[in-house]
């Protein structure tokens, strides 16, 4: 099994510099899409948190599972999705990794380990678990991490889904994405106590706080926190603090927060701004490095759009077979389902 490599070396510096860069350039073309009418529905951008999702899934080895959320196409990302099957489904083609019936919330790739993004907040975390205790009876050690929001801590599924892989040593890691708020309220007004990771101590398992707008701290964190797992010695929680720029939702006008917050995160503690430099100062990275990586990243996103732009629809006479699996011939009769 690998891993990527550390992104506090050369080469996993300018992977992880393009993992950023690829996330936020996917979405920002989502985000013209959805204006120019192409794109359905809403969607849920992580635009400002890319930190955190490619920290995560560099931290994962091949054969490993995540479970995401309804602002999931940064974890689908960093875990090795294909941009151009994304984007295919995101706009409806029969070509998507649901062929076209899941869109932005129901992003799912089983076979690359994958295992889906849901609308349900919290709805995460007791699917982790379960996929952890699956990889337990099954032996081995795969580990399952779990992404979920800070509004979904407040959620009954968050006990559960902690309290029952704490008892069962679960190989599993949950991190929680807290960009500050759930919809329009501010986390610091709906949880309790210090910090989200503190709650860890209720279940006997290790909490860590971590800066989510830093790769190399969350690859660090979870990196030991998949070890615990691997070893058999059960889960941890990881609350990765960061910041969304864009509203809850597309519906969302951002009411709530003063234009001088957003432009603070944005110019001060910015993801990509703050690791390219990082790495250039650290040596990790020079100035031709940085750019061919961003580069590639816009490469990659604009071939995704044409690609899947020139796709087939998805097909609504095919919709009970895109929901069903064909039932066995009898009699030499194949019934559809």
């Amino acid at each position: 099994m690998t891993r990527r490599p550390d992104p506090s070396t050369p080469e996993g510096a300018a992977e992880a510099l393009e993992a950023m860069w690829t996330i936020r350039t996917f979405e920002l073309a989502l985000e013209e899409l959805y204006q120019r009418g192409m794109l359905h529905g809403t969607m849920h951008l992580s635009i400002g948190q890319e930190a955190t999702a490619t920290g995560v899934t560099g931290a994962l080895e091949d054969g490993d599972m995540i479970t995401s959320t309804h602002r999931g196409h940064g974890h689908c990302l960093g875990h090795g999705a294909d941009p151009t099957a994304m984007m295919a489904e995101l706009l409806a083609r029969d070509t998507g990794y649901c062929r076209g019936r899941g869109g932005s919330m129901h992003i799912a790739d089983v076979a690359n380990g994958n295992l889906g993004a849901n609308g349900i907040v919290a709805g995460s975390m007791t699917i982790a678990a379960g996929a952890a205790l699956a990889q337990q009876q099954a032996g081995g050690d795969r580990v399952v991490a779990c992404f979920f929001g800070d509004g979904a801590a407040n959620e009954g599924a968050f006990h559960e889904a902690l309290n029952l892989a704490a008892i069962w040593d679960l190989p599993v890691v949950y991190v929680c994405e807290n960009n500050q708020y759930g919809m329009s309220m501010a986390s610091s007004l709906a949880a309790a106590g210090d910090d989200i990771a503190g709650r860890a101590g209720a279940y006997g398992i290790p909490g860590h706080r971590v800066d989510g707008n830093d790769p190399v701290a969350v690859h660090e964190v979870v990196l030991e926190a998949t070890a615990r797992a691997r070893a058999g010695d059960g889960p941890t929680l990881v609350e990765a603090e960061t910041y969304r720029y864009r509203g809850h939702s597309k519906s969302d006008r951002n009411l709530y927060r003063t234009r001088e917050e957003i432009n603070t995160w944005r110019d001060e503690r910015d993801p990509i701004d703050t690791f390219r430099t990082r790495a250039l100062e650290a040596g990790w990275l020079d100035e031709e490095a940085a750019d061919a990586a961003e580069q590639r990243a816009r490469d990659t996103v604009r071939d995704a759009v044409q690609e899947a732009s020139a796709a087939p629809p998805a097909r609504v006479e095919d919709l009970d077979g895109a929901a069903y699996a064909p039932v066995p011939a009898r009699d030499g009769v194949e019934d559809a389902a």
